[in-house]
């Protein structure tokens, strides 16, 4: 497939996914107004903070289901919008445990709250601690609607079930990595890259990945063999991309990620970068400035430095590389037919990239 026809392809999915979300939101909306123009105004929020993403999970659905010769794109499109709904809900609540209240350069739903209770007269403090309620509520709404859409999608009997735990299972992990995640703040020493890879993995690739990949196969038809590797290339492939995702954080190009590369210096996040870098005779220059609110782009420069000059990122780079290569390993398998293989060989690839 020329980059022509993947573009065209890729908006057709969005397109069939993106109709679901519309008629979603559509429905609440019109069920809130029942209740009351600030529940209207909730659902909107909502919406809104849905919107402008990539599709990426559902876009995995919808690329395995076709790989394996799927040719129902409506119900596709409901399950691959499930997935989406639960990437709100996840980023809604994650908001919430980090007190963040932007996302994609504009007001998330905890922002939005806020900014309604200052422009009220309410204290600051008073206005976050809403802003953030509010968005409890919102991120609950969506993850169990995540259910419902699958309910809505058509499946029934075996298929749902099968379904239904596929997802149970992409929010169990995510739940159990963003513990683990909130665990590593609360103590000093930083935790192992072995146990950085394993919150990653869990809170990241399995729902993004994994479990999307395997939904997409399991209502083509696909058999278990098939359904079980396409997901260890799915995990294995997030894994890799997460790290990338953090090189990027640090070392990347702003104007082409749209990220900070101060943010997660200043909020001392723990990744593979910073695990590898705690090992090293470098950390003890590193230590002092990692994690301070106030952290210029001097001293950012000097904690890229000392990453570089400790093989930190060179380590991470290599790791990426390594996860990389075990996901193309899994799609290799005899278990599945040349049509997945074509689909996503060229996803390996485009995660490398990234970082480059």
């Amino acid at each position: 497939m020329d980059t022509h026809d993947l573009v065209v392809v890729t908006q057709r999915r969005r397109q069939h996914v993106d109709a679901v979300l519309d008629r979603f939101f559509g429905i609440a909306k019109t069920r809130a107004s029942t209740i009351g123009p600030r529940y209207v105004t909730l659902w909107e929020t909502l919406e809104k903070n849905s919107a402008g993403g990539k599709r990426f999970r559902p876009s995995m659905v919808l690329a395995a289901y076709e790989a394996f010769g799927g040719t129902d794109s409506e119900t596709a499109a409901y399950v691959g919008a499930a997935f989406e709904l639960l990437h709100t809900a996840l980023i809604v609540h994650d908001d919430v445990i980090d007190r963040d209240f932007i996302r994609r350069g504009g007001p998330n739903v905890s922002g939005s709250y806020r900014d309604l209770a200052q422009t009220a007269g309410i204290p600051i403090p008073t206005a976050e601690h809403r802003g953030l309620s509010v968005a409890v509520i919102a991120g609950d709404l969506a993850l169990f609607n995540a259910f419902r859409l699958l309910d809505r999608s058509g499946v029934a009997g075996v298929l749902r079930e099968r379904l239904h735990e596929i997802l149970d299972e992409a929010m169990f992990a995510s739940a159990a990595g963003e513990l683990l995640d909130v665990d590593f703040s609360l103590h000093p020493d930083p935790p192992s890259v072995d146990d950085i890879v394993d919150m990653e993995r869990l809170k990241t690739a399995v729902y993004s990945f994994e479990t999307p990949l395997q939904a997409g196969a399991v209502l083509a038809g696909a058999d278990d063999a098939a359904v079980e590797a396409l997901g260890s290339f799915g995990r294995n492939l997030g894994i890799a991309y997460q790290i990338v995702d953090d090189l990027l954080g640090v070392f990347g190009d702003e104007g082409d990620t749209g990220k900070s590369t101060l943010g997660d210096l200043r909020e001392g996040k723990r990744t593979v970068l910073i695990a590898y870098a705690a090992t090293t005779e470098q950390w003890a220059q590193i230590e002092p400035l990692f994690g301070d609110a106030g952290l210029d782009e001097q001293g950012a420069q000097r904690i890229r430095t000392l990453l570089e000059s400790s093989g930190a990122r060179r380590y991470a780079e290599a790791l990426a590389s390594d996860f990389a290569n075990r996901a193309w390993e899994h799609l290799a398998s005899a278990s599945l037919p040349d049509s997945v293989r074509a689909e996503f060989r060229g996803f390996v690839s485009t995660v490398l990239e990234r970082a480059k």
